[in-house]
């Protein structure tokens, strides 16, 4: 009888235990937040970070890729890939631009227009699916001119930044953010945010000077940038993130 009775009171347990699945955290952008295969280190994306802020009730899953743009995103079929175990509850974060504005290149390239229609189309079949988009603008490379910073992602920032105000969506903008990173740190110290390789690195023999892909501290501050942005937002996903301490940007 009390064997019975156990197995009844466990049974119910299970029965009436809320849906335990994790809030996934969906990245779609271009290699500044892609995965990396080792034999690409010390380079790194940012999305490679950002699970380490959070607490076990959120997965990422980082869907990144070198090259892609909005465009050739959707025509690959990878936005569909993701819609089909997209729920409720989950996120997209969504921060395309460094191949968008890539114009001569016609499988990358969108005009600005183009841009914007294919934000939409991510954010309403976002949606549509009871989940949550949040955009983010490209981050900066690190482009010098004579000591002096410029910025070199022409107006595919401005659209994100209008769209997220006209529809209401959630907005990190990462463009400002890492452009005060940048110069703050300047010229000289900003180098080690970015994948610079001496020469004789088993995976760069020649070396490599490349400022617009992260090394792994560059990473780590970029993922912990858009930590801070999420919980400029107010939203329920800052209620899992780790109440850790703040990570050294210089």
């Amino acid at each position: 009888m009390y064997k019975l009775l156990l197995v009844l009171f466990l049974n119910l347990i299970t029965y009436t235990l809320p849906n335990q699945k994790p809030i996934v955290v969906y990245i779609i952008g271009d290699s500044t937040a892609a995965n990396k295969t080792p034999n690409a280190f010390p380079e790194i994306g940012w999305g490679m970070e950002l699970g380490s802020f959070f607490n076990e009730k959120v997965q990422i899953d980082n869907r990144a890729l070198n090259g892609r743009s909005t465009k050739s995103f959707i025509n690959e079929k990878r936005w569909d890939a993701i819609l089909t175990t997209l729920k409720q509850g989950d996120y997209v974060l969504i921060q395309f631009g460094h191949n968008d504005e890539k114009i001569d290149k016609p499988t990358v390239g969108t005009s600005l227009a183009e841009y914007k229609a294919n934000l939409i189309k991510f954010v309403q079949e976002t949606q549509a699916k009871k989940a949550q988009t949040i955009l983010l603008t490209p981050i900066m490379r690190r482009s010098f001119s004579d000591g002096v910073f410029k910025d070199t992602h022409q107006g595919y920032p401005d659209v994100v930044r209008k769209l997220a105000d006209s529809l209401q969506i959630p907005l990190i903008d990462m463009h400002r953010k890492t452009e005060k990173l940048i110069v703050d740190l300047g010229e000289k110290s900003s180098k080690e945010l970015f994948n610079h390789v001496d020469v004789g690195h088993v995976n760069y023999p020649a070396g490599k000077k490349d400022d617009t892909h992260l090394s792994p501290k560059g990473a780590k501050i970029i993922a912990s940038l858009v930590i801070d942005g999420i919980n400029e937002l107010y939203i329920p996903l800052g209620k899992q993130i780790k109440k850790t301490g703040k990570v050294m940007r210089k």
